[in-house]
């Protein structure tokens, strides 16, 4: 990671500005991907509908790409914000679980920690649009720290 990010990951995280950590992932700051934290530490993202981001203009839905890289990049900031020392995680591997098609709306999205070590992190994230109780994918990330 370069240092210019190191800065901007350590600087959000003194400040408690989680919007900040998006412009350490591109593709957040390039979709458009607004974050905030939740009154339990977890970050609640945000992905404003575009047209550009629809994979199936007949129906239309979202890409599924669009939707797992939201997955992926929540689980990353979740982690980010979570550690004590600021990296960026790298994946080791993601699954998703497309639930249902995701509609031409905003989407929401928040990742939770589901196991810490000391070199590697379990991210369950899920994705949804109306209803948090119905979402549109999950996802289950390996991450290695540092």
């Amino acid at each position: 990671m370069a240092q210019g990010q190191l800065d901007q990951l350590r600087d959000a995280k003194k400040r408690q500005a989680p919007q900040d950590l998006v412009g350490a992932i591109p593709y957040l700051e390039f979709v458009g991907v607004t974050v905030r934290e939740e009154a339990d530490g977890v970050l609640l993202c945000r992905l404003p509908f575009q047209d550009q981001l629809v994979g199936n203009p007949t129906l239309p839905a979202l890409h599924g790409g669009v939707i797992g890289g939201l997955l992926e990049s929540v689980a990353l900031l979740q982690l980010i914000w979570s550690m004590e020392s600021p990296v960026l995680p790298r994946t080791i591997n993601t699954s998703i679980d497309y639930l249902r098609s995701g509609q031409a709306k905003d989407t929401f999205a928040r990742g939770r920690i589901t196991k810490q070590g000391r070199r590697v992190a379990n991210v369950r994230a899920e994705a949804w649009q109306d209803d948090p109780n119905k979402p549109i994918a999950a996802a289950h990330g390996h991450f290695l720290l540092g």
